[in-house]
């Protein structure tokens, strides 16, 4: 295997990053994970915990143009996919674009919008396209949504259901910064001050040169029998109801490939699956709260011996 090997696109990207979101080294390279996985990221939080200045300092730095969308119960699909309106002076129905088709879409407080709502979006999520009045468009490339989410026991919230879940590759929490961290924000040395002095480090067609790179990251035999080997004690654990479902063993092997190019590397390590697994498999192995989900994917960790 090759040895690690310096990404200095990368490297600037996460320095960037994390001087605007102080303190969250580890959440700040997940999120850059999950967009290089091509996949989706939920964060849960409490409101002003910095969810929506990642959004938007991910999106500077790596050149996406962004949308944020508010959810609330009254959001309809057509606000998040958009409608044909008729233009008279054309005699024809003018398709007009809704925020999906942004490369960064931020769905802020996706919970509080009805099941009908975030289904329209959470489906072009899955499918990178969307199908309005019988048209099909496809969605950017690269596309990639951040949604935050309130915690559950919040009043005024739809939990989103399990299949629901499984579209987002990664669940996280930022939490609250540790105490220099919130001196620093405190004292205007982070956060929106340094937001709006960041400049792009990548572009779109980079970016997709970065993702396409992981399709060459080696996953090796002895790798796949630990990953196996995690899913099924997922699936044989008597406190689970269900275990990891196969598209939820890819996702985790795709985010480790992330892990692993962000090291460096051109091969996934047991230790790149460990740093991914609470945040790919939390909200796949409970629909609960997140602790308790996350709760259960530490512990099977411990029960699961590195092979080879």
């Amino acid at each position: 295997m090759n040895r690690p090997e310096r990404l200095p696109d990368l490297e600037a990207v996460l320095a960037a990053l994390e001087g605007v979101v102080l303190g969250k080294s580890r959440e700040v390279r997940l999120a850059l994970c999950c967009l290089l996985a091509r996949g989706h990221l939920l964060i849960e939080d409490l409101p002003g915990l910095g969810k929506t200045t990642l959004a938007q300092a991910l999106a500077r730095v790596v050149g996406l143009d962004m949308q944020r969308l508010q959810f609330t119960s009254d959001l309809l699909p057509a606000d998040v996919l958009g409608v044909s309106v008729f233009d008279p002076r054309e005699a024809r129905f003018l398709f007009h674009p809704g925020p999906v088709f942004h490369g960064l879409v931020l769905a802020d407080e996706i919970n509080r919008a009805t099941p009908k709502t975030q289904s329209a979006l959470l489906e072009a999520m899955e499918e990178g396209r969307v199908t309005v009045e019988g048209e099909t468009r496809a969605l950017p490339d690269p596309f990639f949504v951040i949604a935050t989410q309130n915690p559950q026991e919040q009043a005024g919230t739809f939990p989103l259901p399990e299949s629901q879940l499984d579209r987002f590759l990664m669940r996280l929490s930022l939490g609250y910064p540790d105490p220099r961290a919130e001196r620093e924000i405190l004292r205007g040395r982070a956060g929106r001050v340094k937001l709006e002095a960041l400049m792009p480090l990548l572009d779109a067609e980079r970016l997709r040169g970065w993702q396409a790179r992981l399709d060459g990251v080696h996953v090796a035999d002895a790798l796949l029998d630990y990953v196996q080997a995690l899913a099924a004690a997922s699936r044989e654990h008597p406190e689970l109801a269900w275990g990891l479902s196969t598209r939820g063993v890819l996702a985790l092997l795709q985010a480790a490939r992330g892990w692993a190019l962000l090291e460096g590397r051109d091969h996934v390590l047991p230790e790149d699956v460990q740093a991914v697994w609470v945040p790919v498999t939390g909200h796949r192995l409970s629909s609960g709260p997140r602790e308790e989900g996350e709760a259960l994917a530490r512990h099977l960790l411990t029960r699961v011996a590195v092979m080879g």
